[in-house]
């Protein structure tokens, strides 16, 4: 493949992930003002983020066999099509039915973009992948910065979030016409004329299914602050509608700013030390909040020490099961329909939390979910995996 070609396919994924993050993120500020638009209580709209997990939990689960029956930008392009589509209609949703469906169809598109961003990334640079990877992972976090910040400049200017998403399908369509007029790549199994699925070894099963246990714990913390952080603010009086939407764009401008840092740290520091590091100080970031509730600055430090501690996370599990259980398809469908269990679940319980027992219930099931992770990655790290069946696991 020319080198030309390589940095316009790298350059496709890495705008995908900008929308794919966008998608994302949008969610949590734009809840409220999509509540008032379907006439809906807050705890009733959270449906719409346990159809978005339960979307994007299809699209993980079909993305494997998808992209590798289709060529890649053919699927890539049409999901982005789909994003445009439903995302222009999102507006235009008076009923929660209609609004639900259009969000399941989103969840769909994000699993698929999910598994077909890093499985096509991979492809294009199998000789060097990482830097490659968390770059992707970092123009994701991007997408999740720049969202919040476009629903609060909505809200403010016409008191919904109508502009918004109209300006994001614009977005999507864009970046689909550019990865369709870009050549699929070949998948690795096609360069070699290998054929054939891969396996994983027995022994390697259990590490594989709890480390996506993990993933459904980490995939519930991150979408649950991301999606009700905003919601938060504004029970507790600490800022309005267009102001509470900054919480959100601070807590991805540092898991943004984070993965950045990540890069570097993960060439010189061992990934057990640096996923020990990070939960700690997430469960840290949150129980300042808990300690001081109300309080503004304390909010505003936890939002951005969490975000900072959660960055690294999901990447540097990925290069430590790469290392421990070798790499294999199979493997990362497990590890995608973990986090898109923890998408659908854990937000929805939250939703349903914060009007029964109070807002401080996102920090305290946030805080039990971060403690669980942290006991998790300590049964991760000590079990041992032969190198045989390591090597077969590949």
């Amino acid at each position: 493949m020319r080198g030309r070609t390589r940095v316009a396919l790298t350059a496709g994924y890495f705008a995908t992930f900008v929308v794919f993050g966008m998608g994302v993120s949008a969610l949590g500020p734009a809840l409220p003002s999509l509540a008032g638009q379907t006439g809906s209580t807050l705890s009733r709209v959270s449906v719409i983020i346990t159809a978005a997990a339960s979307g994007f939990l299809l699209g993980a689960l079909a993305g494997g066999r998808l992209f590798a029956r289709v060529p890649g930008h053919r699927v890539l392009g049409a999901v982005l099509i789909l994003t445009a589509g439903a995302a222009a209609l999102i507006p235009a949703a008076g009923s929660l039915w209609l609004l639900t469906l259009l969000f399941l169809l989103l969840g769909t598109a994000q699993g698929l973009v999910e598994v077909g961003g890093n499985s096509l990334i991979l492809w294009v640079h199998s000789r060097r992948p990482g830097p490659y990877v968390n770059a992707l992972h970092f123009f994701f976090g991007v997408g999740a910065l720049l969202a919040p910040a476009g629903v609060a400049l909505a809200l403010s200017t016409t008191g919904k979030v109508a502009w918004f998403y109209w300006a994001f399908a614009l977005l999507a369509l864009a970046v689909a016409g550019l990865i369709l007029l870009l050549p699929s790549p070949r998948r690795p199994e096609e360069a070699s004329g290998v054929r054939g699925g891969n396996s994983l070894a027995r022994s390697v099963t259990l590490l594989v299914a709890l480390a996506a246990l993990f993933y459904l714990l980490y995939a519930g913390i991150e979408h649950s602050f991301g999606d009700w952080i905003a919601s938060y603010a504004q029970v507790r009086q600490m800022a309005s509608a267009a102001r509470s939407a900054l919480f959100v764009s601070a807590f991805w401008a540092a898991i943004t700013a984070g993965r950045l840092l990540a890069v570097p740290a993960s060439a010189r520091v061992p990934p057990q030390a640096i996923l020990a590091a990070a939960l700690v100080g997430a469960l840290l970031s949150v129980a300042v909040v808990l300690v001081w509730p109300g309080t503004g600055w304390v909010l505003w430090a936890g939002t951005l020490g969490l975000g900072l501690a959660l960055a690294p996370i999901f990447p540097t599990m990925l290069a430590l099961m790469g290392r421990r259980a070798g790499v294999s398809s199979q493997a990362a469908s497990w590890y995608f329909a973990g986090s898109g269990v923890g998408k659908m679940t854990v937000p929805w319980t939250i939703g349903q939390l914060l009007e029964s027992a109070g807002p401080q219930s996102l920090f305290v099931v946030i805080g039990v979910l971060l403690a669980a992770a942290l006991v998790l990655f300590a049964v991760l790290t000590g079990i041992q995996v032969p190198q045989g069946e390591r090597a077969a696991a590949v």
